[in-house]
């Protein structure tokens, strides 16, 4: 008896100083929960200095025009709950120039960032779940489609067909880099019905000249949502089912950095203040932390 307590001693310990230095790795810098309505996608953008945060207030396919974006400073400091409301259940965020683009379940909204007034609106007909948006140098907007395993863009106007097919895995994130739309892969033998999967998703990129897909991480990875740059060749993303946030080199060496229940979103990172900005649906709260990318 005294042997089994011993070893049930023995291993709370090892989860108090795995907790216990996860928080010492990635100490909080804050944290909001008022207010919050199942943030999905949390942006920086560096021309205005405010975080942008998509709430989808809701089952996220249900057009119940209570989705919003809140605007918040870089101290966590909540400037408008409701900057820009009347959506349905707003997931993706991106900028260019000083229109922040939105993505919301079949429509695509631009909003200016100075004025928080829409000017623009793109409505896909055959889109089946828009969620990640990314933009270009060129400002084209790239929005993906998990249900349909596509990614659309927007140029000049006018919506098209970037990419499709069972090779990009139901993506989820976007991010361009260069001339590389990074996608984090929801995963293959996709049921619409419940959003699960066979296979995992792995992280890649397709060249956007060329459309050829180039595999970051060889194995099935995670069901991946948000990506950012580290600021030092890596990237960190987000498995929304498993609620982890993972450190990925640009060789494709994955480390999982931090592990929440399930929610885990869209995440920002601001490599000269090493700051990661995580939604999480589940627990509706956004938090800052302090996270230095690994060499």
């Amino acid at each position: 008896m005294l042997t089994k307590m011993s070893r049930l001693f023995t291993l709370l310990l090892i989860v108090f100083f795995n907790i216990s230095l996860a928080a010492a790795n990635h100490p909080v810098r804050w944290q909001i929960s008022e207010g919050l309505q199942n943030p999905e996608s949390s942006y920086y953008d560096a021309e205005s200095g405010f975080i942008f945060l998509s709430h989808v207030n809701g089952p996220g396919a249900e057009e119940d025009g209570n989705g919003f974006i809140s605007k918040i400073t870089l101290k966590g400091e909540v400037v408008s709950e409701k900057w820009f409301d009347g959506l349905n259940a707003p997931k993706g965020l991106r900028s260019y120039q000083d229109t922040l683009w939105i993505s919301d379940i079949n429509t695509v909204v631009g909003v200016s960032i100075s004025s928080g007034k829409e000017v623009a609106r793109h409505v896909i007909e055959d889109a089946g779940f828009l969620n990640d948006l990314a933009t270009g140098p060129d400002g084209t907007v790239y929005v993906s489609d998990m249900v349909n395993s596509r990614v659309y863009q927007i140029a000049n106007s006018k919506v098209s067909i970037f990419a499709e097919g069972e090779h990009l895995e139901h993506p989820n994130g976007l991010l361009v880099v260069g001339d590389r739309l990074y996608c984090g892969g929801w995963g293959t033998g996709f049921d619409p019905s419940n959003f699960t999967t066979k296979e995992l998703g792995r992280f890649f990129y397709v060249d956007i000249k060329t459309k050829r897909k180039h595999l970051v991480t060889e194995k099935p990875t995670g069901h991946l949502d948000g990506i950012e740059v580290d600021g030092k060749g890596g990237f960190y993303l987000t498995d929304w089912i498993a609620g982890t946030v993972l450190h990925i080199t640009k060789d494709g060496a994955v480390t999982e950095i931090m592990k929440y229940e399930t929610g885990s979103a869209d995440l920002a990172y601001l490599p000269h203040k090493r700051l990661l900005i995580l939604p999480h649906m589940k627990d509706n709260t956004l938090t800052a932390f302090k996270v230095v990318p690994t060499k």
